[in-house]
């Protein structure tokens, strides 16, 4: 049963201490039920042992099986050495069988935490818990004690809901417990049992196709039926989960339209962007040129791949924002509106005594980053945002701000919400919705905050961002409101205070995920450049701490002013990365734009850095160069990436690229930068960005470049053509150690050839070298003397002999290191006098004896055939090795289907264990 709108609400749960690890003096484990901050002994602490070993645990006891949502603990009224560190959190029904859900850490300080608890499996089941388990793993002072001072849990405990929960768990896990038996039986050869149980459970193992696939590939040995079946396989979208799961590699192209006039928008940076993707639509308002705020209004036609302006300024137009930067704009597909809000106007920052606005400077003190030094406030009147400047030369020296004397000291610093409507009555005019947001419940003036839409909620979300009132020598940032559209209500969701578990903070990023309704926020500045990650759950209005450093699980560097957006059917966040410590001049030393990957399907989800193709490109050239290249064969055929991103793959690091895209053509990739613009288009999965800052170029004027370029890019991940010739290379492999055994060695050889060589991308040296190693099957045949191992040899690599005293071991049917290393050349043709290479010694009718003794046999593998088997083979007869390796490549391929269509991971022994 999955969530509904009918779903009770979660409530705090009560709950009683079930047993615990050895506790020192009076800190029993009960003192965790009541929250007594400022109370130093109302804590349960372990003792140091068990602290030392990371035996220490809690086991709590639910008063009643509810489903368990979130966990928080709360801490000392100020940091303490005992308080515990890293924990672990187990849930389940019984004290027996529990199942970790949680890994995380705390924070050394007096602000509870709260994190949310999986209450689902992998197979979005919600699940119920009784009891609850708190192992820690060490606390923050080493060689002290572990304290644990406080525990609330939340949940759903309404009696009729929980019951319908467990009801489904318990049908869940019989089916779950049904599924691995069947797999059991069908491995263990049982086949006749196996159908009998499969038709009387009605538990399928696997979807239907893969189970065609199976009787074709292990039971009948129908070699073209399989093959062929990948491509049912392929339009039943049961690869796509494999191709989504797949590192891509991100191709960028440069876009040059222009309007009638020839024109485009300037080079700028801190503007903003929104697409309206059903027009095909792009729109960038204002920004900043390096010299002064821009209020020009564009939009750029995708489909006829051209700008136009809307209007070059606001001088007499009605309601129009004025010239700004560092603001946020939206667009709404279900009214077709665009809305503003925030700013950093020329007005807004102060200026020196020559009128001229007063800019950070380098050396230790920059507007975001000390170069080499450490990351500090700027001095008092000090404007910070990598819009208007990213730090100056070392060699520039600090003018200190001064009173203006060329406006009034006072200034209406208003924070006013714009509307303009793209089509329908009124298109083509703002609407001044709200003078000044602040006086009616909703944010004070912001700049570099984040605007987010939930169009079908008709809900503006405000979060973060900077406040502007005159006053930069006081850091103020702004908390997390909300804006009801209908009825034009702000609401204030948290307030910016010291309280506050979430560090405020401007220039960060911030995606929302419609259908879990939550918001991601990403990095950003404070004190410091940050490198977190958060979840705001908008149903439960919790936020929770996803990671606390991204960089070291492989995301992106601590930054600022990155851009980051969201693709909610594939779940995954994209960040463009902003300033960091190591690029704050955005020196040429990084040319590159870093794009890193963060998918969010699994918790608590994964990062990946993104490569571009034009450096894949020039790493495989550069392989390329230094290994010969293999001469393709006749039947060889390359399959391409997807241009059109439609079926977008990942679980291992065997899903390669195929580099079959033009490699003469010339790579182009933007620049570093910051203060870019990017928005995505969900619908063609493409990327477009624009513009930012590319920092000071070295030995120039010290002045900082604004970009005016325009970029399109696209994830490319492999195809599906892709895949159906990596599981056939599989197949065939397959295949041809048969033909070893039954067909004459030239047939063999010449299948190896031909049919093998023209599935095997020859420029991947991994498959390149699983090729070549697949000979030792040949030569391990009684008729393979010598010279033929060496003739043979040399037909697929000339240049790398194998000795004709090479084991005749069989080879593992899973990828090895064979003989060859993938370098060399190889021919289509066979030697003319075939004789002179191979003996056909022992054969009738061109099939030689099996070699069997050389494969190793799978443990309690029934030899015989069963029934079922023999009346799918018309009688002929199948060894138990033969089922075992036809079986391994069943499962091996397994990994190209979608894990909801494939048999249950695992074996039924291992969940037995030693019982």
């Amino acid at each position: 049963m999955s969530p509904t709108a009918s779903t009770p609400p979660s409530v705090q749960i009560k709950y009683s201490i079930a047993g615990c690890s050895e506790h020192s003096g009076r800190y029993v484990a009960e003192n965790i039920k009541v929250d007594r901050p400022r109370d130093q002994t109302s804590r349960w602490s372990s003792v140091k042992d068990n602290a030392v070993n990371g035996k220490s645990w809690i086991l709590i006891e639910l008063e009643a099986v509810a489903v368990l949502e979130s966990i928080t603990f709360g801490k000392f009224q100020k940091s303490h050495p005992c308080n515990m560190k890293e924990f672990e959190v187990h849930l389940g029904m019984s004290r027996d069988h529990m199942t970790e859900v949680l890994r995380s850490s705390l924070k050394n300080d007096s602000k509870s935490e709260t994190f949310p608890l999986p209450h689902r499996s992998k197979d979005s089941v919600s699940f119920p818990t009784r009891f609850v388990k708190i192992v820690s793993l060490s606390a923050h002072g080493h060689n002290f004690n572990t304290s644990i001072w406080y525990v609330a849990l939340s949940g759903i405990v309404d009696e009729q809901y929980v019951r319908q929960i467990t009801d489904a768990y318990e049908n869940d896990r019989e089916t779950a417990a049904m599924r691995h038996i069947l797999k059991h039986l069908r491995q263990r050869r049982h086949m006749t049992t196996y159908r009998q149980l499969l038709a009387r459970s009605g538990v399928q193992v696997e979807h239907p196709l893969v189970s065609i696939l199976y009787d074709t590939l292990v039971l009948r040995g129908d070699w073209a039926s399989s093959e062929a079946h990948l491509r049912s396989l392929a339009a039943a979208g049961l690869f796509s989960g494999y191709i989504h799961a797949c590192t891509p590699r991100a191709r960028w192209t440069r876009l040059r339209g222009v309007d009638a006039n020839g024109d485009t928008p300037s080079a700028r940076g801190g503007h903003a962007m929104c697409l309206d993707a059903g027009a095909g639509l792009l729109y960038l308002f204002g920004g900043y040129d390096g010299r002064k705020s821009l209020d020009d209004f564009w939009v750029y036609n995708l489909r006829e791949r051209r700008w136009k302006v809307i209007s070059h300024n606001a001088v007499g137009e009605t309601n129009e924002p004025g010239p700004r930067s560092c603001h946020k704009m939206v667009f709404d597909p279900k009214t077709d509106c665009i809305y503003v809000l925030g700013r950093l106007g020329d007005g807004d920052i102060p200026t020196t005594g020559r009128g001229e606005s007063a800019q950070p400077s380098g050396g230790t003190n920059t507007n975001v980053l000390a170069e080499g030094g450490s990351q500090s406030e700027p001095p008092q009147g000090q404007v910070q945002s990598a819009w208007r400047t990213m730090g100056q030369p070392r060699s520039t020296e600090m003018t200190p701000p001064q009173p203006s004397t060329n406006r009034p000291q006072t200034h209406d610093y208003f924070s006013e919400l714009y509307r303009y409507r793209t089509r329908g009555l009124g298109h083509g005019k703002w609407e001044l919705v709200s003078v000044d947001t602040a006086i009616v419940g909703g944010p004070k003036l912001v700049y570099d905050h984040q605007l987010i839409l939930d169009s079908e909620a008709q809900i503006l979300y405000v979060q973060g961002g900077r406040v502007v009132d005159g006053d930069w020598a006081t850091r103020k940032y702004s908390g997390l409101y909300s804006y009801d559209i209908r009825e034009g209500k702000w609401t204030m969701i948290q307030a910016n205070s010291p309280e506050a578990v979430f560090p405020p903070r401007f220039g960060h990023s911030t995606v929302f995920e419609p259908f879990q309704k939550k918001l991601f926020i990403v990095a950003g500045q404070k004190d410091e450049y940050l490198s977190d990650m958060w979840e705001y759950d908008i149903q439960s209005r919790t936020m929770s701490e996803l990671f606390q450093n991204v960089t070291t699980v492989g995301g992106p560097e601590a930054c600022f002013a990155q851009r980051a957006v969201i693709d909610p059917k594939l779940k995954e966040v994209y960040v463009f990365a902003g300033l960091s410590k190591r690029n704050s001049h955005l020196a040429p030393a990084f040319p590159g734009l870093p794009v890193s990957l963060y998918k969010y399907d699994t918790r608590p989800g994964t990062w990946t850095r993104v490569p571009t193709a034009a450096a894949e490109n020039a790493k495989a050239s550069s392989a390329k160069s230094s290994v010969p290249r293999p001469a393709p064969s006749a039947k060889r055929q390359r399959s391409a990436m997807e241009e059109d991103g439609e079926e977008n793959c990942s679980r291992t690091e065997d899903c390669k690229m195929d580099d079959s895209k033009a490699e003469d053509e010339e790579d182009e990739e933007p620049v570093a930068r910051c203060a870019c613009q990017v928005v995505y288009d969900p619908t063609t999965q493409t990327f477009y960005m624009h513009g930012g800052n590319a920092g000071y170029t070295p030995g120039g004027s010290g002045v900082e470049k604004r970009l005016d370029d325009f970029w399109s890019m696209r994830l490319e991940r492999p195809s599906h053509e892709e895949v159906i010739r990596r599981a056939s290379f599989e197949i065939r492999r397959q295949q041809f150690r048969e033909m070893c055994e039954e067909a004459a060695p030239v047939k063999a050889l010449s299948f190896l050839q031909n049919e093998v060589s023209a599935v095997v991308n020859h420029e991947d040296q991994d498959e390149s070298t699983a090729f070549r190693s697949l000979l030792s099957h040949l030569f391990a045949q009684p008729s393979m003397s010598p010279v033929s191992q060496t003739s043979a040899s040399s037909i697929l690599n000339p240049e790398h002999r194998i000795p004709a005293t090479a084991s005749k071991t069989s080879a593992s049917s899973s990828f090895s290191s064979g003989s060859g290393s993938g370098s060399g050349g190889w021919t289509s043709e066979l030697p003319t006098d075939e004789d002179t290479i191979m003996t056909d010694a022992g054969a009738e009718n061109g099939r030689s004896s099996r070699n069997t003794q050389s494969r190793p046999r799978m443990s309690r593998a029934p030899v015989e055939d069963d029934p079922y088997e023999l009346e799918l083979r018309g009688g002929e007869p199948l060894s138990g090795d033969l089922f075992r390796q036809r079986t391994e490549i069943f499962e091996s391929l397994l990994k190209y289907i979608d894990r909801d269509g494939t048999q249950p991971p695992g074996s039924l022994l291992d969940m037995i264990g030693n019982t």
